[in-house]
């Protein structure tokens, strides 16, 4: 078979506007942000370089940052926590639904509205009883008048009642990556399989577990670099209160810089972001990789 060999340089002209594009809308924007970091400024006024005191103010001053930075690290845990139910729903699906992709699209829905209509509706369902709060009422309905609360203003369950919502979010989004990856196996595997008796749960343990590895740990990686990036449903259920009990480090970044007007801090606070997400990334990757070589 004749193999087409296109020289490295006509590769380099073809790849080189794509990675310029790249360049200028990613790497130059955290190189600014970066170098704005180190500055003193309102965003109208003169700047003035500070050096790394807005670095040393972001690890040891400010009060609010790191229950931000530890809101957003559980808002990614708990993000990660659907994936293996998703797995088991996709699995489930293919098997025993004859049409499957009905219920995996129904299940997608969520995921195309907007954040904006899904915090609406979540908040008038964490609404108090007085306010027609559906969920306290269906609890004082049941008699269970003891589980009833503040969802979205009693800092202790403030952030817990968004992960709820953000799992129930994104259950379909990952539910449609594990579904693809399940689909994608041929199924003369499991045809072989049965033949030498493995079949049901240990076709899925032998079989189906280490060839969805790969898809599994996109939806691990996205799920995860994703929720560190929170922001908007964290903005529009409850704009970081009561009492910064909901801040994540991405509203604490936007009521710094357009709040407090606080640019140079702002943006410290987003380079702070870009390190963790890079970090995280690496780890994420090598652990996962590790696991894939184990499977495979």
């Amino acid at each position: 078979m004749n193999v087409l060999k296109v020289p490295a340089r006509t590769i380099a002209v073809f790849i080189l506007p794509a990675l310029l594009l790249y360049v200028c809308i990613v790497f130059i924007p955290i190189g600014v942000s970066f170098y704005t970091g180190t500055l003193d400024w309102d965003g109208i006024n003169t700047a003035k370089h500070v050096g790394f005191d807005n670095w040393h103010k972001l690890l040891f001053d400010d009060p609010v940052f790191w229950p931000s930075v530890k809101h957003t690290l559980m808002y990614s845990v708990f993000s990660m926590l659907e994936i293996p139910l998703c797995l088991l729903m996709a699995i489930l699906l293919n098997r025993y639904v004859r049409k499957p992709n009905k219920f995996v699209s129904i299940y997608f829905t969520p995921v195309i509205l907007s954040v904006v209509i899904i915090g609406q509706l979540w908040k008038t369902i964490y609404d108090p009883e007085s306010m027609g709060g559906m969920l306290n009422n269906v609890l004082h309905t049941l008699g269970l008048d003891s589980w009833k609360h503040g969802w979205l203003t009693e800092p202790k369950i403030a952030m817990y009642s968004i992960y709820i919502v953000s799992l129930w979010q994104y259950f379909g989004y990952h539910l449609l990556i594990q579904f693809t990856g399940v689909q994608n196996i041929p199924s003369e595997i499991y045809e072989a399989a049965k033949i030498d008796g493995a079949d049901g749960v240990k076709a899925d343990r032998y079989i189906t577990l280490p060839l969805i590895v790969p898809i599994f740990k996109i939806s691990i990686v996205l799920a995860f670099i994703g929720s560190l990036q929170a922001f908007d449903m964290v903005m529009v259920m409850t704009a970081g209160g009561p009492a910064h009990a909901t801040d994540v480090i991405s509203t604490h970044m936007y009521n710094s810089t357009f709040l407090s007007q606080q640019y140079g801090y702002g943006s410290a606070i987003a380079s702070f972001l870009v390190v963790l997400c890079l970090f995280f990334t690496v780890v994420i990757n090598t652990l996962l990789n590790r696991l894939e070589r184990r499977f495979t």
